[in-house]
Formats: C-alpha cells, sequence, structure tokens
C-alpha cells in the first residue's frame, strides 16, 4: 500500500523521540530503527515534525496532480481555509490566479464544504441527541474508529468539509470532475484515498511551494484584502472556528472545542465512563486546529498569528452553497485495533529482563517514550519496542560494566578533565604510584602523582602510545598510553606496570655482561698458552734442522 506518511530508516539515530511524542504510540523499533505501525497511526503528523533528522517521509502527489491535469478537461482546488494562515500576504484572488498558472480550471475555498456541514451539525442538534462530536478532523475520526469505536454513536454521521466540497463541486460541475484539495494537513491524504469518490488527489502547501518553485511562479502579494461578507466559514480552521459558524439554537447543550490530541484522547475517555452529556464538541488534533496543522507547525508559523489572519479574512455571513445537508449523511465504521492484553506473567518477566526487578527501579521516567514501565513491558511483548530503549537501564548497565572494567583490569586507569584533574582512578594505578587512596586524589591535579608534561603534549594532540619510562619517586617502570577524547573532554591514561620484566631484563644483561667477561678471560688465558706452546714448538723445530743440515753435511763431505 503507498502509505500517506513514512519513517526513513537508512539514517534514523535511535533517539526514540518520535515515540516520546507519539500520542498513541504507533511507532516500533527493529534493528535500532524507527517504524512507523501505519495499523495504528491516526497520521497527527506529530512524528513528522518532531524527529531531528526529518526522516519522516509525506508522500509525494505531485505527479499524480500532474496526470489529472494532463488528462482532465476540468481539475478544480478545493483550498483549505487555513491558506490564509500559511500565505498570509495572498488571498483568494491570487491564489487562484497562481493555480491556474500550472493548470487548473478554477480554484474554490474548502469553506464553502465547512458551510454544508456545520448546517447539517445545526439541524443534528434539534435531534433527541446526547453528545456529538465534529467530523471534520480525519484524525479524529480515525481515532474513534480505531481506539474507542464506543463513542463512534456520538461522532456526527455527516462528511468532513473537504468532502462535502467535493460532492458540491462534482454535482455542479459533472461527476467528471477532478478535484484536488491543498491543505495543512497529513491526514487528508489518507481521507483521499478512502474515499475516491469525492476527492481525486491531495497536496500538502508544502507540495504547492515546491510546484511553483519548479515552475518559477509565485504567488503575489496584496496589501489590502477584499471583504467577501458570505464567507463566515472561514472560521473553521481555528479552535473554535466551527462554533462560531454554528447557530448553537439549542440550550440544551454545551458548546465546547478541544484541540490536541491529548485532550481529544482525555475527552474521549470520559465520554465512555458516561461522565459527559448534552454536549457539542467541535475537536481537531492539532493544537490551534487546522491554523497549526503540521504542514504549517513545520514552517514555524505561530498559532496566534495563523488565527489573526483567518479572523480578519472571514465574513459575516455563509457561503452559498447546491449540495444538501442530506446528501454529506455517512455512517463511520468500527476500524478497531485489537491487541490482546499480555498475561501478568509475561509482563513481569519483561520487567525482569529490563533490569525492573525490584519494583522501585519502575521509575516511570518516560525517556523510552512510554508512560510507564509496564506500558514498556507490554509494547515489548506486542514486538512494538525493546528493552534498551530504558535509558535508566542503559545507564545503569553501561556504568555497571564500565566500572568492571576498571576495577578489574590489570592496567592503571585514569580520566582526567582538560584541566588535568582527576576525575577517576583505578585500585592498579593507586598501587602503581605509591599505594595512595583514590579518595585522596580525585579532583585535583595530576601533578600531585605524576609527572604533567605528557599530559600536555595529549591535550595539545600528541598523544602518548606505550611509552617506556621510569618512575623513580616509585621505583616503578611502566608503559604509558595517553589519549584526548575532544568529544568527552577528558585525557584517558592506561599504565602498564612493567618493573617485573624490566628487572628480568636487566638481570638477563648482567648475566650475560659477566658470561661475556669470563669468556673473555678464559680466551685471553687459553689464547697465552698457545702462544707459550708455538714458541717452544719453533726453537726444537730450529735445533732440529740445524742438526739434520750438520749430519747431511758430514755425510757429504765423508763421501
Amino acid at each position: 500500500m503507498n502509505y500517506c506518511l513514512i519513517s526513513n530508516t537508512s539514517d534514523c539515530k535511535n533517539c526514540y523521540k518520535c515515540i516520546r511524542h507519539c500520542p498513541i504510540k504507533a511507532i516500533s523499533f527493529e534493528n535500532d530503527r524507527a517504524s512507523i505501525i501505519h495499523e495504528d497511526c491516526i497520521l497527527c503528523g506529530t512524528c513528522y515534525n518532531v524527529c531531528p533528522q526529518d526522516l519522516k517521509v509525506i508522500r509525494n502527489d505531485l505527479e499524480k496532480v500532474h496526470g489529472l491535469i494532463r488528462y482532465s478537461e476540468k481539475v478544480f482546488v478545493s483550498l483549505a481555509p487555513s491558506f490564509i494562515a500559511y500565505y498570509p500576504e495572498a488571498d483568494i484572488t491570487t491564489m487562484r490566479k497562481a493555480l491556474q498558472k500550472l493548470g487548473f480550471t478554477d480554484v474554490e475555498e474548502t469553506a464553502v464544504g465547512a458551510t454544508i456541514v456545520k448546517s447539517a451539525y445545526d439541524e443534528m442538534l434539534d435531534d433527541d441527541h446526547d453528545i456529538i462530536i465534529s467530523s471534520c478532523c480525519h484524525s479524529v475520526n480515525t481515532l474513534i474508529k480505531r481506539y474507542y469505536p464506543d463513542c463512534l454513536p456520538y461522532l456526527a454521521d455527516v462528511l468532513s468539509p473537504m468532502q462535502a466540497h467535493g460532492l458540491d463541486i462534482k454535482k455542479r460541475y459533472g461527476n467528471d470532475a477532478k478535484v484536488v484539495f491543498i491543505g495543512p494537513c497529513i491526514a487528508k491524504k489518507d481521507e483521499a484515498d478512502r474515499h475516491p469518490e469525492y476527492i481525486d488527489a491531495v497536496l500538502t502547501f508544502e507540495e504547492l511551494d515546491r510546484w511553483l518553485s519548479e515552475k518559477n511562479e509565485a504567488i503575489e502579494e496584496v496589501t489590502s484584502k477584499e471583504a467577501i461578507e458570505k464567507s463566515k466559514a472561514r472560521l473553521f480552521p481555528t479552535t473554535g472556528g466551527v462554533l462560531r459558524t454554528m447557530k448553537k439554537a439549542n440550550p440544551a447543550f454545551s458548546y465546547m472545542a478541544i484541540d490536541g490530541t491529548e485532550e481529544v484522547i482525555r475527552t474521549l475517555e470520559d465520554i465512555r465512563e458516561g461522565k459527559i452529556h448534552k454536549c457539542f464538541i467541535e475537536m481537531s488534533t492539532c493544537h490551534g486546529s487546522c491554523v497549526n496543522g503540521p504542514i504549517i507547525v513545520k514552517k514555524q508559523q505561530s498559532i496566534v498569528t495563523g488565527t489573526l489572519s483567518v479572523n480578519r479574512f472571514a465574513g459575516k455571513e455563509d457561503f452559498d452553497f447546491t449540495a444538501t445537508t442530506k446528501e454529506i449523511k455517512h455512517v463511520y465504521v468500527d476500524d478497531s485495533v485489537h491487541l490482546p492484553m499480555p498475561e501478568e506473567s509475561q509482563i513481569e518477566e519483561t520487567l525482569i529482563r529490563m533490569g525492573k526487578k525490584d519494583p522501585r527501579k519502575r521509575l516511570n521516567c518516560g525517556s523510552c517514550g512510554y508512560d510507564s514501565c509496564r506500558e514498556k513491558a507490554i509494547a515489548i511483548i506486542r514486538g512494538k519496542a525493546k528493552e534498551e530503549m530504558c535509558l535508566p537501564f542503559l545507564m545503569e548497565k553501561a556504568t555497571s560494566l564500565s566500572d568492571n572494567i576498571v576495577s578489574n583490569t590489570p592496567n592503571g586507569v585514569m580520566v582526567l578533565d582538560e584541566d588535568l584533574n582527576i576525575q577517576l582512578i583505578n585500585d592498579t594505578m593507586c598501587h602503581i604510584v605509591g599505594n595512595i587512596k583514590a579518595q585522596d586524589v580525585i579532583k585535583t591535579q595530576v601533578v600531585s602523582i605524576l609527572d604533567p608534561f605528557d599530559y600536555l603534549d595529549a591535550l595539545d594532540g600528541k598523544s602518548v602510545f606505550a611509552k617506556k619510562e621510569y618512575l623513580s619517586e616509585y621505583d616503578r617502570y611502566v608503559e604509558n598510553t595517553i589519549v584526548h577524547d575532544d568529544k568527552f573532554n577528558v585525557l584517558i591514561c592506561i599504565m602498564r606496570d612493567i618493573t617485573k620484566e624490566e628487572v628480568a631484563k636487566q638481570k638477563q644483561q648482567e648475566l650475560m655482561e659477566k658470561t661475556l667477561s669470563i669468556t673473555d678471560d678464559v680466551l685471553s688465558k687459553n689464547m697465552m698458552t698457545v702462544h707459550e706452546i708455538a714458541s717452544l714448538l719453533g726453537e726444537t723445530a730450529a735445533q732440529t734442522k740445524v742438526a739434520l743440515t750438520s749430519l747431511k753435511d758430514t755425510i757429504k763431505n765423508h763421501d
């Protein structure tokens, strides 16, 4: 299915901000990446606005609209009345001019459909109703259908203003006319997908901006807007705007406006529990209603500014319309999300795996996005969350792990801040530098126990790696490594005591030198002996030679 809002998981930083802000927790985490659970999502747009990486992506329907214009003779725009909050320097005339340049046949205000809808609401107040909930906001309608189906009897059985206006346009121009809604809402894309008989496509104001930019077109600014008396329903996109257009003729009813998903949920809970009666309730999931829709929030336009723009733009009388209130009747059906509740034993086992065996560790801090550790455990069982999403658990686990490593490593470990103050020192390091006590040197300068020059060099980017040195004051040989972690602004020192190795090497060297000395002495004496023998052998040989020569001469003379 071509979803209206997706999560681009490739660059997800696993910050959990989307799940923390999602009012119905329609976010799951798989492989440490956030994904939207489309079957649960009500398309309120909260995750789209809070994601710091802008990884929530709205479906682009520009190509679809280009196709409608290319192949249809009559393509009309139903322009949301909140346009004046997004384009405060424009009016309906300049909007129509810009949109016709893009190829649209004509532009009308969705407020026409709002007029039909509010007329239907007024008629409902004459009937025997207990509670009536406005049906303008698709996110509210979806919330009720999926999570509060027992409140469906109270949801006004009429179309939304967008659908009512689409019906009205097609009634006037024929069913072959195409209608494109343009507004600040993501949910309207889903609404149009579900009701193509009324609306053929939906664009956001952001998509319209992109299109205008591609065509090098701009919406003209107007210094003074022409007043249109029959435009009262332009008030619809503000909190209480629906109520301000209605007659509210039935004094037996209380009339109120509720905005923001959290408040809408609380109100539905009260209705479910039978705490509310004889009320007409205008509901919107956006704080400030449509003038603070997801696309306008992204533009950082304030609710007050948007509301003032709408107030100034609205007239005192109703728009004319042709569709009847009976034609916009609609039945909203149960689309509830059925999630079985896990057994208590499963929940308890999961809490234990989360490091929450002790009830005192169930902090309910909300850092994971869930209101309580129990809710988080249920989400884990349902496959929507991971145990690692608990920040206190991760911190405790990381602290325990690092403490175990630091405490049990055979090497000396010391951490300094950039002012060379000792922040951490383990027992091995304390032993190396004279059997000191850690509490006596924490927060003191490193110069109190060691020469600081290597640490100063490390701060300047000259890291020290496996440097051998003799600590004369402690009579120890060490191999020292010092690294500057500029991300956390600390110096990390790892010192290995190599005294035994060095002493053993020295003894081996001394033994070698002694052996060489003895060898030299033996060789010297042997050479002297050889020389003496050689001398004696040389003298004897000479005497023998003389005797033999004399004998030879005697024999010759005798002959």
